[in-house]
């Protein structure tokens, strides 16, 4: 009997399972770029996806100015820096995520009422170019992975990575899982985010998690706070930080993470329960409508610099109330 030594050893996909060596990214704005210098200073391989050359560009300025700020508060040295830079693969095709072990989507959609159908396109064309066994996952907030994922052949590769930003502070990620979600699926995805430092926090489903359903009252509060004239922006903001622990007060947080995203959350999350309190505050739709939109434009409640520095109020810091205040 003429026995092979091969029919004894693993083949090649079963060798490769549960190894964990690249991961995709399709859309790397602020939160994308966040995540793939997480996951590069860790030892795997990120591959990062925007629309066009323009873009790329831009992204590799960001990455760079970023890793730099690093530099010069936590002590990173240079060589860290370009080592980490040399993991991060930039590109503007699909095709060039095939190999890679995780995609996750952190695409930005503008247009009210298009988030669901452009994440969607994105799971969809992933799925055409990933192998059967790699995990397609999406950072939404709001979205329900279900939803998403319904375009999917095999929607049980599907899972939510919700990472709160700063992603390099914030020592957690809700993982989300649906009813569809996979064993392997779940596993893989843990085990990511283990493999970048960061802690599981496990979630069934549901919009919102559990961050963006107590982050939309807290900051929805705060405005009817702002608009009865209880208090000025910085009082009520230094009233959280002080007595209640928080890293920001709401209206820091709000301009952090953009008074646009705060307020399509609020719309997602009111659409889906019809509870008052995820109604955008009538403060935030004006502002929202006028571009003054937080940190990303220079101008929100606060006044930010170029690189996300707080310097100044903004324009509806009082409401016009200064002569009462100062008082």
């Amino acid at each position: 009997m003429d026995i092979k030594l091969e029919e004894f050893s693993l083949s090649k996909d079963e060798s490769q399972k549960g190894l964990l060596q690249k991961v995709g990214i399709v859309g790397c704005g602020i939160m994308g770029q966040q995540i793939a210098l997480q996951t590069s200073q860790y030892g795997i391989d990120v591959i990062g996806l925007d629309v066009d050359q323009t873009r790329i560009e831009e992204i590799t300025r960001c990455l760079d100015d970023e890793l730099n700020r690093i530099i010069n508060h936590w002590g990173m040295t240079a060589a860290e820096k370009k080592l980490i830079l040399s993991r991060i693969t930039l590109t503007t095709h699909y095709e060039d995520l095939n190999d890679c072990d995780i995609a996750i989507e952190t695409i930005k959609s503008k247009k009210p009422g298009t988030s669901l159908s452009m994440r969607q396109e994105v799971f969809h064309k992933l799925e055409e170019v990933l192998r059967h066994d790699a995990v397609i996952a999406s950072n939404t907030a709001t979205l329900m992975i279900s939803d998403l994922s319904s375009v999917l052949k095999d929607p049980s590769r599907a899972v939510g990575m919700h990472f709160i930003s700063p992603v390099r502070e914030v020592k957690i990620v809700e993982t989300v899982r649906s009813m569809r979600t996979s064993k392997d699926t779940w596993d893989l995805a843990c085990k990511y985010i283990r493999m970048i430092g960061k802690k599981v926090i496990p979630v069934n489903e549901s919009p919102g998690n559990i961050s963006t359903r107590m982050i939309i009252p807290f900051i929805n509060e705060a405005c009817s706070i702002l608009m009865e004239g209880v208090a000025m922006v910085d009082q009520i903001d230094e009233t959280m930080r002080e007595a209640s622990g928080h890293m920001m007060g709401p209206f820091e947080m709000a301009d952090t993470i953009g008074l646009d995203k705060i307020m399509r959350w609020m719309e997602n999350l009111y659409n889906e329960f019809g509870e008052i309190r995820y109604k955008p505050s009538p403060l935030l739709k004006r502002m929202v409508r006028a571009g003054m939109v937080g940190q990303r434009v220079g101008e929100g409640f606060y006044k930010w610099t170029p690189k996300g520095k707080q310097i100044k109020e903004g324009p509806v810091f009082t409401l016009g109330r200064e002569s009462f205040f100062n008082t």
